[in-house]
């Protein structure tokens, strides 16, 4: 898991590239919550009680149809 960086305590702002690279971070979570969002609105993912380790199957079972309805 990767943490921001966070504003320093002395009000001064951030450099450049740690900017940067939370510009990066912002934009790659909000598509994989983006993805995940999508994915419940199968509603397979919404009670999964299934063993954990078949949820990337269901996962890609899912993603699969999802890209095709994206793709048009």
């Amino acid at each position: 898991m990767i943490i921001p960086y966070r504003k320093p305590t002395d009000g001064s702002d951030l450099p450049a590239w740690k900017q940067a690279l939370n510009v990066e971070h912002r934009t790659v979570r909000a598509g994989v919550k983006h993805a995940l969002a999508r994915m419940r609105c199968f509603r397979t993912l919404r009670d999964y009680r299934r063993a954990a380790h078949t949820l990337a199957d269901a996962a890609s079972g899912i993603a699969n149809p999802n890209n095709i309805i994206l793709a048009g």
